[in-house]
């Protein structure tokens, strides 16, 4: 896609910490696809992915050992998302890409890193993929009792396979109904959550701060219960990168992403931060059902609202199956750009009629034979995979912070028209949000939980970061 917004910048200038033909690469990976994502699409699937099955389903075991607390766990990990979101966005709004972080790790530090960001992303989709439809199937099944989930699965691969293959803007048709959904469920959550608080819902009592105070106060299972509630909030907020990475096929990327970023602020305070305070304020934290069968679940049965598990269970299967269908289409478009960087295989960048055709074709494949694996090997591959991508976003969260701290330095000097969003309270807050990224590694490795997380990842990102940089000198022999 060529760039209507932000030319190219030119060889030896911002990207001089590459070689002079990897920007050149970059611009011609877009210049095949097409621009077929509409501001509407752009602005649906940046509010959709705020809103995924983290938030319905993971929230739960938050609860459970932060109680009341998660509201403030959850404020903390999403001011650092919306920092991370922030240096995104100044990068992405300067030089769009659909290699999205990918390309700025390399423009910033070097070919190696873009590789390492790169296909440890596409890994972590992948297998998210195969996740998301072990979870719908899951649903479906619970409803028709007696079908094979592996076959629902396979159905919901089909259906989302062949709306990648055909064009972007049935992936952007699919987020948009997807997203529309997801937004008015939570809306509705929310306002009745709040006319409940204030005891105006029919039916229903003020609680006051009753739940808030009661069954061992704000923080019942002290430190550690709250540090649990944080890393679980952490790993909810995943989606957001989507958006940077469909800018690219979008009719204004600058406009889009510049967009996108500046809405996220008030997104995730009002669907995060304000879920969890209206659940934990209505409902005891203790409940069993918070963490059997979910927290919404939980609330809207406390509220006396008929059909409460069969309503949140279609919630959760929109949101699964609009994160399969948003992963798909993220993963292809990643290994799409790493290939045409000369970051992988020729034949994985293959371009038809605007799609990456059989990028998308070998990530779902690949997305399958993860949910086969969860069938065939439950007990050792399976869940060796789910360690490996534990903690790929915060890899990932961690080369975005280093490249905005390199990269803006050099468009102040060379290019500062391009700025059209700014990270803020620069360098200070990319340094502040660096920290807590840090802290969090450190927390992981206290958990008994996450430790196995961490290690596999960081075996993962080690790796491919040996991988990256044997071939990076390679290159530079060879040219040399």
């Amino acid at each position: 896609m060529s760039r209507t917004s932000a030319s190219p910048p030119t060889a030896g200038s911002e990207v001089s910490a590459v070689p002079a033909g990897s920007d050149v690469s970059a611009v011609k990976a877009d210049s095949a696809l097409t621009h077929g994502l509409k501001q509407r699409h752009l602005s649906m699937i940046a509010l959709g992915g705020v809103i995924g099955a983290g938030l319905f389903v993971g929230s739960g075991a938050g609860i459970a050992s932060a109680g009341p607390s998660i509201v403030i766990a959850y404020a903390i990990s999403g001011l650092l998302v919306m920092f991370v979101m922030r240096m995104l966005g100044e990068m992405s709004a300067a030089n769009p890409a659909s290699g999205s972080f990918s390309v700025h790790a390399e423009r910033a530090i070097g070919p190696w890193a873009g590789f390492t960001a790169g296909w440890a992303f596409w890994v972590l989709l992948c297998v998210a993929v195969g996740l998301e439809g072990i979870g719908a199937a899951k649903i479906v099944t619970g409803w028709l009792p007696g079908t094979p989930e592996w076959a629902w699965v396979a159905l919901f691969m089909a259906v989302f396979l062949g709306t990648n293959l055909a064009a972007v803007k049935n992936f952007g048709e699919f987020e948009f109904w997807f997203a529309s959904l997801k937004v008015a469920a939570i809306t509705l959550f929310l306002v009745l959550g709040v006319l409940a608080i204030l005891g105006v819902l029919p039916g229903t009592d003020a609680p006051g701060g009753a739940n808030l105070r009661g069954d061992g106060g704000f923080l019942p299972n002290g430190s550690n219960g709250f540090i649990i509630g944080l890393l679980a909030s952490v790993f909810a907020y995943g989606g957001l990168e989507t958006v940077t990475i469909a800018a690219a096929e979008s009719e204004n990327p600058v406009r889009g992403v510049a967009k996108a970023v500046r809405t996220a602020m008030w997104r995730i305070a009002l669907f995060y931060v304000g879920s969890m305070a209206v659940i934990v304020t209505l409902v005891p934290w203790d409940d069993p059902k918070v963490a059997t069968v979910g927290p919404f679940y939980a609330t809207l049965d406390h509220l006396g609202i008929s059909g409460a598990a069969e309503i949140m269970n279609v919630v959760i299967l929109i949101a699964l199956l609009s994160a399969m269908n948003a992963n798909i289409y993220g993963a292809s478009r990643m290994a799409c750009s790493l290939v045409a960087r000369g970051q992988g295989p020729k034949r994985l960048g293959r371009v038809s009629s605007g799609v990456p055709r059989t990028a998308v074709l070998v990530s779902s494949v690949i997305g399958f034979l993860c949910v086969l694996l969860s069938y065939w090997r439950p007990d050792d591959v399976f869940p060796w995979l789910l360690n490996m991508i534990g903690a790929v976003i915060l890899v990932v969260w961690i080369f975005i912070a280093v490249s905005q701290l390199l990269v803006r330095r050099r468009l102040e000097r060379e290019a500062p028209e391009k700025l059209v969003v700014r990270m803020w309270l620069f360098p200070v807050g990319t340094l502040v949000a660096l920290a807590a990224m840090a802290g969090i590694f450190l927390l992981m490795l206290r958990e008994p939980g996450t430790r196995d997380q961490l290690l596999a990842t960081g075996a993962l990102t080690v790796v491919l970061a040996v991988i990256g940089v044997v071939r990076q000198r390679r290159a530079a022999a060879v040219k040399n």
